[in-house]
Formats: structure tokens, C-alpha cells, sequence
């Protein structure tokens, strides 16, 4: 009977196996432009990309275009930094990683899509290409274009005062570091591009940020109460490059410091509750910037000690959120 039986499962599970049907996946080879892209020429980029649509593909594919050119630059770059000795330094690797982050922050307008395809379930392939000339010109007419913007937009801040234009400046400033890679860019797209020019008119932007910042000044004045925390305010402008000390004219600015400090005692602790009133005036007396503090000192050695620690207090203050913050000022 156990023999009877056993056969009779195994015919089962046999007949079973024979009815089941086999499932056959159609392999899909990918196409032969994306499988083996065309490099790019002396006249062309090209690029390949995918995602889960058409447009992400697309846009893929121009960010490994300008990857490309980041490769292209970091190698010129390499090559120019090699030391003696053949190895690089840390400022230069340092340098090479910020040149392939901002190329790949270039946009690229000019561009054809040359190939495009619905591989798969959420998966498009894409091919592009771009003319080198056509986006080199983009890329001039781009700098131009900002350039002017920035021209305009000093001359709107002459009648402001120093502080609010050295802010615009230093503003513009940053804007220009996208300018240079884009120059690195463009020098890699056509090699008779000559920067010269360029370069002079962003080293004309830094210098007028330099000239005002070498000018300005500050004066700190305090009542009684506040006199332990001018140091700890002319650190935070000095660290900024600010020159401390009296003056005048449209260019020197003063800082007032009120403070009413409290004594009081709490578990052993001896406390310093200082309420801070900061004012930064123009050379006119027009009140520019200003903040009002709480800073409750401690100490187990006395009030004079926990009124120094209001001083260390500040100080920590500055350097975790900046002197413009604690003045009410941004410079």
C-alpha cells in the first residue's frame, strides 16, 4: 500500500511539472548609439544619458556632457600643477574637485537630441549633441549678459552707504567664481579664445571690494555695565578685516553697547544677568543696525567672575553665529 501510494504522488507532482508553462523573457539589446556612444570631435560634443523619462534622460545626458569637459579641464589642470617631485598637493586636488563641480553647474542650451528610446519600464535613453561653436557663443553671450548685470547693479548702490555697498560687492564677488570656470570652459571649446579681457574686468570687481573694505572703520563705545564685551565685539569685526578705531566721514561707523546687568544666586551659583542693547550708527547718527541680547553669566567664585563670563559668553556667540548677527548688521 506505502508503495501504491508513493507512486501515485510522484505521477502527480510529474503530470504537474509537464502542465506548467515556461515563461520565456525576451532579452533586449540596447541600441548600438547608446551600448557604443560616439565619441566627441574638434567640432562636437556628444552624450548619452538615461532616467525614467524623456526628460530626465535628456538632462542626464547633458550633465555627462559637461563632465566631459570637467575631465577635459581637470587634465589641463593636472598637467600645469605637477610639482617636481611628480605628485600633486592637497590645494591642487582640492582645486581640480571644485572645477568638476562647478562645470557640471554649467548649463548647456545648445544642444539636438540625436537619439532617444523607450528601453524599458521606466527606463529612456538618450543621445545629444552640441555644437562647440554654438556653445561657446551661448557661454560668451552668458558672461556678457552678467556682467552688464553687474556693472548696473554697482552703479544702483553708489549712494548707499559703505557697508550696504561693500555687501553688494562682496555679493557680485562670489558670482564671478562662476564666471572663471565658465571662461575654463570656453578657453577648452575654442583654444584661440583669449580671457584676457574677462579676467581683468572680475579682478576690477574683487579690487573695488578691497579698496572699500581697506576704508571702512569702526569705533566701539559702551556705558560702564558694558565694558567687558568691546573686546569681544572687536574681535568679531576684526576677524572680518574691519579696522577698529575713532574717525570719521562716510565711511567710519560707531557701535554702542548698553548693558544692565543683575546680580542674583541660584543653587551655589553665583549669576550675572546682563541685558545687552547693541547700536551701530552711521557717520550721520542714522541707526543702520542693532540687537538686544540676554546673557546670564555664572560663577561659583564670586559676581565678578560671572560677569566675566557674560564676556565669554559673547564671545562664543560671535564666533557660532558671526558679529553680523550679533549687531543686527549684515557686513
Amino acid at each position: 500500500m506505502r508503495i501504491f501510494i508513493s507512486l501515485f504522488l510522484t505521477l502527480i507532482v510529474l503530470s504537474g511539472c509537464g502542465s506548467q508553462k515556461r515563461i520565456v523573457v525576451e532579452k533586449r539589446e540596447l541600441p548600438v548609439w547608446y551600448a557604443n556612444p560616439i565619441k566627441s570631435t574638434s567640432t562636437t560634443l556628444y552624450a548619452v544619458g538615461e532616467g525614467q523619462n524623456k526628460q530626465e534622460a535628456v538632462t542626464n545626458a547633458l550633465n555627462n556632457m559637461a563632465s566631459t569637459l570637467s575631465v577635459s579641464l581637470s587634465s589641463e589642470f593636472n598637467t600645469k600643477s605637477v610639482v617636481k617631485d611628480g605628485t600633486i598637493t592637497s590645494h591642487q586636488i582640492t582645486s581640480v574637485n571644485e572645477i568638476n563641480t562647478k562645470v557640471n553647474t554649467i548649463r548647456i542650451t545648445n544642444y539636438e537630441i540625436v537619439n532617444s528610446k523607450d528601453f524599458s519600464f521606466k527606463r529612456y535613453l538618450a543621445e545629444v549633441k552640441s555644437d562647440k561653436r554654438k556653445l561657446f557663443s551661448g557661454l560668451k553671450k552668458e558672461i556678457d549678459q552678467k556682467l552688464k548685470m553687474i556693472q548696473n547693479k554697482n552703479s544702483e548702490v553708489q549712494n548707499y552707504n559703505a557697508i550696504k555697498r561693500l555687501v553688494t560687492y562682496k555679493d557680485v564677488n562670489e558670482s564671478t567664481s562662476d564666471i572663471k570656470t565658465t571662461l575654463l570652459v570656453m578657453s577648452s571649446l575654442n583654444p584661440s579664445f583669449n580671457d584676457a579681457g574677462y579676467i581683468s574686468k572680475i579682478q576690477e570687481i574683487q579690487n573695488r571690494y578691497d579698496r572699500l573694505l581697506s576704508k571702512i572703520s569702526f569705533s566701539i563705545d559702551s556705558n560702564s555695565d558694558a565694558k567687558n564685551l568691546k573686546s569681544s565685539i572687536a574681535n568679531g569685526l576684526s576677524a572680518k578685516k574691519y579696522s577698529i578705531k575713532n574717525g570719521s566721514g562716510k565711511n567710519h561707523f560707531n557701535i554702542y553697547l548698553s548693558s544692565n546687568t543683575s546680580k542674583a544666586n541660584s543653587y551655589g551659583f553665583d549669576l550675572a544677568r546682563s541685558a545687552i542693547s547693541i547700536t551701530v550708527k552711521d557717520n550721520n547718527g542714522v541707526i543702520i543696525g542693532s540687537n538686544k541680547l540676554n546673557i546670564t553669566g555664572q560663577s561659583t567664585q564670586g559676581y565678578t567672575i560671572a560677569k566675566e563670563n557674560v564676556a565669554i559668553k559673547l564671545n562664543d556667540m560671535i564666533k557660532k553665529d558671526g558679529i553680523a548677527k550679533v549687531i543686527g548688521l549684515e557686513i
